[in-house]
């Protein structure tokens, strides 16, 4: 029986992938309970926010329904460090229209990887991995987090984060999520750079999981 059996297993591979492929491209569009910039902290300790907006060809080629770029800054307490924060959301995911990996952007933007790990930032429900990425550009070097969330999920791994999608479009035809990516430049030490990022993530993740769909 094991032969036969083995003998099927690439055709109900095909198959699942079809079928995947499928539930992709028939999804339901979930918005946000509330935008981005209402959602997320003006400031996160002394640190006080400014919005940017993104270049419409940008936004186009983000595919985002939402998005939030915000700076964090404190000039007179602590004026070398500045936290970046950009947050897409997708109200679904079809091909074609899939979230971008900053593994994938950043190089495209003349960065240079330097080093991939992971780090536990502290959430409501207990401690959560993301992604800990250095960077950098000629001289210029910068720490960044950043995090698939949605679903009922925070996700680091790229490939947990696509098998999710495929299952959840299959199965639930629900693919809404939002990448968040917080980029601190070093200006002095790596470490000092990633509290700062840790402390900016640690405001996000609970604000952003009230604004996303149940």
């Amino acid at each position: 029986m094991r032969r036969p059996l083995a003998g099927w297993a690439p055709a109900a591979l095909l198959v699942g992938g079809a079928l995947l492929t499928v539930g992709i491209n028939t999804q339901r569009s979930f918005p946000l309970r509330t935008t981005l910039t209402a959602a997320l902290p003006a400031a996160v300790a002394d640190y006080r926010g400014r919005d940017g907006v993104l270049a419409a060809e940008e936004r186009q080629a983000a595919g985002v329904d939402d998005y939030l770029v915000r700076v964090y800054a404190n000039a007179e307490a602590d004026p070398g460090h500045t936290a970046y924060l950009f947050v897409g959301y997708y109200e679904s995911q079809t091909q074609g229209r899939t979230i971008h990996s900053p593994k994938n952007c950043l190089p495209g933007s003349g960065w240079e990887a330097l080093a991939s790990t992971t780090a536990r930032i502290p959430a409501p429900g207990g401690a959560v991995a993301v992604n800990r990425y250095l960077i950098q550009k000629g001289a210029d070097r910068a720490l960044v987090l950043y995090w698939y969330q949605g679903r009922g999920r925070i996700e680091s791994s790229e490939y947990v984060v696509k098998w999710n999608l495929l299952r959840d479009a299959a199965l639930r035809r629900r693919s809404e999520e939002a990448l968040v990516r917080v980029m601190v430049p070093i200006t002095d030490n790596e470490e000092s750079a990633f509290r700062l990022a840790s402390r900016v993530a640690t405001e996000i993740l609970p604000a952003l999981g009230a604004a996303l769909p149940g």
